[in-house]
């Protein structure tokens, strides 16, 4: 149950944005977010969160700075927020939350809601969704947290296919934060959006059993979606190419999600991919460390489900 905390030193700043800033402690690789942990540069000395780099994570592959010891001791609150962030931990902080300054739309009125298991298929989704719709991203629980993590993202964000990123319940550092799943739907429909993509952060919580992962995320904003009268798509997860059986062909994780689900779904059909990768050129396509030509069958079916909330526009 211990952190693994060290300390050291900033050695580079290699990345810098205002949400993200990708560092060098000790020469080795840290993310650090300053909206979090305030500014960080070179010589500053810091203590980072080593643990998941230790244990050789496949997505913890780089350090975490927990506090910086020359620049961040004497950060201010957010002025008037009071719903805390990572409550009850060493990290707790109060933060803004859409719920207490905003009118909040409690019916959908039809708009629909793609719910992903892994952070991998927001890209290809947004892609088949396409540039003439506001596109909101709510982030869920069941992988990373924060938000700002995602290059994908910020990638969609530039080229249009993306315009706001939620950070629902635990999740942190979004464009806008939500107490629930089902305030960041009714959020987006208040502000005018017009689809919400929802999914987990990059990485995934995953035990080999069919209902111990973090993708079950999807279930849940499927049943919320549902409950506040919008039209949930579940965006299937599909491999050819995975080593492990549970997930060749329609992944297990995606059968366990349809399980809960309590409303209708729609799941879309392989007819709905025909342009999936022209659509998708360019955007940052991975997965397990395969790309769209490792592995098309996991990006179509992804992309399948964006055109098929796009058709439910027209």
């Amino acid at each position: 149950m211990a952190l693994s905390l060290r300390r050291g030193r900033v050695t580079a700043v290699v990345e810098r944005l205002p949400e993200l800033v990708r560092c060098e402690v000790d020469g080795v690789a840290c993310v650090a977010y300053p909206r979090l942990t305030g500014p960080v540069e070179e010589g500053d000395e810091v203590v980072v969160n080593a643990q998941a780099r230790e244990l050789g994570l496949g997505s913890g592959g780089f350090d975490v700075l927990y506090v910086n010891l020359t620049r961040g001791l004497d950060l201010s609150a957010v002025p008037d927020a009071h719903v805390m962030k990572l409550p009850y931990t060493p990290l707790q902080h109060a933060v803004p939350h859409v719920e207490e300054s905003n009118e909040l739309d409690e019916l959908l009125d039809g708009m629909p809601v793609v719910c992903c298991s892994l952070h991998s298929q927001v890209a290809p989704v947004c892609a088949g969704i396409g540039g003439e719709a506001r596109v909101a991203y709510a982030q869920l629980s069941g992988g990373a947290l924060p938000v700002s993590l995602s290059d994908a993202l910020r990638e969609l964000k530039a080229r249009g296919l993306l315009h706001a990123g939620i950070a629902v319940g635990a999740c942190i550092d979004g464009d806008v934060q939500c107490v629930s799943t089902a305030s960041a739907l009714a959020w987006a429909k208040a502000a005018g959006f017009d689809a919400v993509v929802c999914a987990i952060g990059p990485g995934i919580v995953g035990t080999g059993s069919g209902l111990g992962h973090g993708g079950l995320a999807a279930a849940e904003a499927a049943n919320a979606a549902s409950a506040l009268g919008g039209r949930p798509v579940v965006a299937a997860r599909m491999s050819d190419a995975d080593e492990r059986e549970r997930h060749r062909g329609l992944s297990h994780h995606t059968e366990a999600v349809l399980a809960l689900c309590l409303g209708e779904v729609t799941v879309a059909d392989e007819a709905e991919a025909d342009g999936w990768r022209e659509a998708c050129e360019g955007l940052p396509l991975s997965h397990m460390g395969r790309g769209p030509d490792e592995d098309p069958a996991f990006f179509a079916a992804a992309y399948a489900a964006g055109r098929v909330a796009r058709n439910m526009l027209a």
